[in-house]
């Protein structure tokens, strides 16, 4: 285990208003604004401290907490931010059963320590994003929230009064147009600044432009993680649920789920339009795999052999793919 002695490690619990953060798991917690000014003052009080910092954890909340992880990154700091229902199922190993605020945030202290402990958190640490990141980030988030607002109006068109078709035909109107300018400052954006990588994947059937997006806003890490780690990150990788004598099935579960909802729309295109997908989902289909199944080992297929492609920086070859060699590098990477 790693001498922690001399090390701080930080919680900040993070809410649209405030910052409560723990020096450590049983000081008493400070509260700050969550405001720039709130956040710069964070950044002064964690340089004063007398110890250097470990670790400072933060929960991920809805994109409250980016501001303040990205302040602390430029300012030199390990920063790790975690999924609240890791947060909290590590609250309930240990045995802290109520919630506020402030045990919140002495929680996060105390998880960021075992973290550092276990030797996990070297490759936990939030990467800060570049701008162009950032940007197709905030693009293709706004794009999936006009998305829902419209399908949301088309489902109302089924049972409205006829008072109201008027107002529902006008708002569809508007959100089509609006998702089409956000298509059009996407496109560009994708040709400014991330044209090379997306050259290595023009050849793959079923990666459109949306499932392009989506890879370059949500998973900056292609080609850089090895397939599993990258299947992790995604939700597709198979994960064992077995207990002495008892095999459960092997399930997909976590990760992030507006990339996956892209991965699988590309997976069911690519099933019908990519010959190696197409060929794979064959097999799985001859085997008496279900059909969710196939879809999921398929998804998982598709982003493997993307971040192979990516990995090795040559072009995707249908030969080279179905010689398994992509899957080659993804299994060694």
């Amino acid at each position: 285990m790693m001498d922690n002695a001399d090390k701080l490690f930080i919680g900040i619990d993070v809410s649209k208003a405030t910052l409560e953060v723990a020096l450590d798991k049983t000081s008493k917690t400070q509260v700050l604004d969550n405001t720039p000014a709130g956040i710069a003052q964070l950044v002064a009080l964690l340089k004063q401290c007398g110890p250097p910092i470990g670790i400072i954890l933060l929960e991920a909340t809805g994109g409250l907490e980016r501001e303040c992880a990205l302040a602390l990154c430029l300012a030199d700091l390990s920063v790790i931010v975690v999924n609240p229902r890791q947060a909290r199922d590590f609250a309930k190993a240990m045995g802290y059963l109520s919630k506020t605020d402030a045990l919140d945030a002495k929680v996060l202290s105390h998880f960021a320590q075992t973290l550092h402990d276990s030797g996990r958190a070297e490759r936990m640490l939030f990467k800060m994003p570049t701008q162009s990141q950032t940007l197709l980030q905030a693009l293709v988030t706004r794009r999936g929230q006009l998305m829902q607002m419209k399908v949301a109006e088309q489902n109302r068109q089924a049972t409205a009064h006829k008072s109201q078709h008027k107002s529902l035909a006008r708002m569809i109107q508007v959100l089509t147009r609006q998702i089409a300018l956000l298509d059009d400052d996407i496109g560009r954006s994708l040709d400014d600044h991330f044209a090379p990588k997306l050259a290595l994947l023009k050849g793959i059937k079923g990666v459109g432009a949306g499932t392009q997006a989506a890879l370059m806003a949500m998973l900056p890490e292609l080609g850089q993680l090895s397939a599993r780690e990258i299947s992790k990150l995604a939700g597709v990788a198979p994960l064992n649920c077995d207990s002495g004598k008892f095999k459960g099935k092997r399930v997909t579960w976590g990760g992030r789920a507006a990339l996956r909802a892209a991965l699988y729309m590309a997976a069911l295109s690519a099933m019908q339009h990519e010959p190696v997908i197409q060929e794979f989902a064959q097999k799985l289909k001859a085997q008496g795999k279900a059909a969710k199944v196939v879809i999921v080992a398929c998804m998982h297929k598709l982003l493997i052999i993307m971040n192979a492609v990516v990995r090795s920086g040559h072009a995707f070859s249908r030969t080279y793919a179905q010689d398994m060699k992509y899957e080659n590098i993804a299994k060694t990477a």
